[in-house]
């Protein structure tokens, strides 16, 4: 099956192929590091990861850039309340950002550009030139920069806004603003008291650039002018999106982006997240109750990224199940295959890619492989599944991991842990009950689960499961 994606700007789903042969420029909006990024942030940044990995799945390479914001209203607010310079306001928080995107095994892009490198504040400077050249652009009397809206007709295609509903004269100098209240946006934005000594020199005089214009040099900059696809979070569609499609096809005359894709909102327990409602959680906060990377993970990517995510502890539950059962699963194709070689390739688990190859169906794709996974089971319990076939399903497993990401964690086994086992293996022996479940829930509390079948104990990682040396 091609490859299908829904385009936003043209809502529909459409055949997609890269530019160029084999390459495509894939540029996701990456976080502003003004706080630690939120589940809502990472449902984005998970689906932009399970698009890469699935365009690699088959057999594209991927040149992928990825933004970090550390200069706009909100880091300027946060520096000057922390009584710290930008710089090192926003540090621990792009550190922060990347452990998390360890944690939840996200792919590293090609490129975190920081919109405050000296290339990247020259490619703006550049291009608010050719637009104020072309008349694209104007010097107000503040000496901010603004975008002429009007100049360019197709304002409004992404978000589908009607530009004769825009009032004339309006200008906006916030980075985030809604549809009511759309005007001329500001490209660059002169100094003010406000910034402290956030300022560059610019020909307009001293002063910053606005939000929308440093993607559109971030990414043109670093993928060219013409962009495969790129991505992001459906509160992003507009200004943000917007603005750098008016911006970037008025300086370079051509397409910005071919694809355009975009995530729903995630929920809280069917509510919208907010700290004032007390279901607003970071990653960091999840995995201080016990919830480990992997299993975040797939609670976040379960649900097909154009239909909205309530996000629930039961969710997470389910998801812990459900990835147990993958591991033990596994365990047991390793088991029939015993070294095995496969005797033909595998193809029980097409369906899985063919799900995702549709508008990356993660629904349709994990019903898949569950269907095998239960299927397989059966067979085994039966003795009917050869070890040349444990052996293929096995290497289709390991191609779907690359796509997925939910290996286990490979945490070492303690050696108090084996010790409980061991002692719990001797109580059954004797058929002390008693003392066997006392032994298990002492396993348990350790971190690892111990579960009983013919072939004996088979001990599996926990949700608090670590690594010993």
């Amino acid at each position: 099956m091609p490859l299908r994606f829904f385009n936003t700007l043209t809502r529909a789903v459409e055949g997609f192929t890269p530019r160029e042969p084999g390459l495509v420029r894939l540029y996701t909006c990456g976080p502003t590091v003004y706080n630690f990024a939120h589940i809502g942030n990472f449902r984005a940044y998970i689906f932009e990861d399970l698009l890469q990995r699935h365009l690699e799945y088959r057999g594209l390479r991927v040149l992928r850039v990825m933004n970090l914001t550390d200069v706009d209203d909100k880091t300027i607010r946060g520096s000057r309340a922390a009584g710290l310079p930008l710089a090192e306001f926003t540090k621990p928080f792009k550190d922060a950002f990347f452990e998390d995107l360890d944690a939840l095994r996200i792919k590293r892009a090609d490129h975190f550009p920081a919109a405050t490198e000296p290339q990247h504040i020259s490619r703006m400077v550049e291009m608010i030139s050719a637009l104020v050249d072309k008349g694209h652009a104007y010097r107000a009397e503040d000496g901010s920069v603004y975008f002429r809206v009007r100049s360019f007709p197709r304002y409004g295609c992404l978000a589908h806004y009607n530009l004769d509903e825009l009032r004339d004269g309006v200008r906006v100098s916030n980075d985030e603003y809604d549809k009511e209240n759309a005007g001329d946006f500001a490209l660059w934005k002169a100094w003010s008291g406000q910034d402290g000594d956030v300022a560059w020199d610019s020909p307009w005089g001293r002063g910053r650039p606005g939000w929308h214009i440093e993607c559109s040099a971030m990414a043109t900059g670093i993928l060219g002018d013409e962009i495969d696809i790129h991505c992001g979070g459906e509160d992003n569609i507009f200004p943000h999106h917007e603005a750098e499609i008016a911006q970037s096809e008025c300086v370079t005359g051509r397409t910005f982006v071919r694809l355009w894709m975009h995530c729903r909102h995630l929920q809280v327990e069917g509510s919208k997240m907010a700290k004032s409602a007390g279901n607003f959680f970071t990653l960091r906060d999840l995995l201080e109750k016990g919830w480990t990377g992997r299993e975040v993970r797939y609670a976040l990517i379960s649900v097909k990224y154009r239909e909205p995510l309530n996000f629930t502890f039961d969710g997470l539950s389910a998801a812990r199940s459900a990835l147990q059962r993958l591991d033990e699963w596994s365990v047991r194709l390793a088991e029939t295959a015993a070294g095995a070689q496969p005797d033909s390739v595998s193809n029980e688990l097409a369906a899985f890619g063919e799900a995702l190859d549709d508008d990356l169906n993660i629904s349709a794709a994990l019903a898949a492989l569950f269907e095998t996974v239960r299927a397989t089971n059966r067979k085994m319990d039966e003795g009917a599944l050869s070890a040349p076939q444990a052996a293929g399903l096995l290497a289709e497993l390991s191609k779907i991991q690359t796509v997925l990401a939910f290996g286990p964690d490979g945490a070492a086994v303690p050696s108090t842990v084996n010790a409980l086992l061991e002692r719990r293996a001797a109580a059954r022996a004797a058929k002390d009950w008693k003392l066997s479940d006392v032994l298990r829930d002492e396993i348990l509390a350790a971190g690892w689960t111990v579960k009983d079948t013919k072939d004996g104990q088979k001990l599996a990682p926990g949700p608090h499961a670590v690594a010993t040396t």
